[in-house]
């Protein structure tokens, strides 16, 4: 079995069992609820097949939706998520994209920022929008996506860099 193979499926299991017993049940004020799952796309290497990533996306988002019962958002979100990643990719990190040199769980640069922020930015957005799905309430949608985002990639920064290979 590939190694890479390995390690992801090792953090698709791990990031989902942490978001259903730990994350799902932060919910502070009514808005803030971290959703750092989304890293199983964030981290899917750059040089991998990107129907495989479709389909893992597919699939993460499915075992949240029954998790949460939440009728195909998260499913949604996540696949959309998969399919602008090569953009949000392109506009974060210009052509070191192109000749795959990128690795997220080095040290934090403006590029990498920009990557978590947009990346989460757009899964967050998706899935508000679908699970509210009433105009009249945009301003909430926005501010539901603003706090979430907060927590997410300040909780997303940390994991990556608590799991990261030390560099001997």
């Amino acid at each position: 079995m590939n190694s890479t193979l390995l390690l992801n499926s090792f953090r698709f299991v791990i990031l989902l069992a942490l978001q259903v017993v730990i994350f799902n049940n932060i919910n502070f004020l009514g808005y803030i609820n971290p959703l750092p799952y989304i890293l199983f796309i964030l981290l899917y290497p750059v040089n991998a097949n990107r129907a495989g990533l479709l389909v893992a996306s597919f699939f993460l988002g499915l075992v949240m939706d029954m998790f949460c019962n939440s009728g195909g958002v998260h499913t949604t979100a996540c696949l959309v998520l998969a399919y602008f990643r090569p953009a949000i990719f392109r506009f974060s990190f210009g052509i070191s994209y192109e000749y795959q040199t990128v690795k997220i769980a080095d040290k934090l640069s403006p590029e990498r920022f920009s990557f978590l922020l947009i990346a989460i930015v757009i899964h967050h957005f998706v899935l508000f929008l679908l699970e509210i799905f009433r105009f009249n309430f945009f301003w909430e949608i926005l501010l539901r996506t603003l706090l979430a985002t907060l927590f997410t990639l300040l909780l997303s920064i940390i994991t990556i860099y608590l799991i990261k290979p030390s560099k001997r």
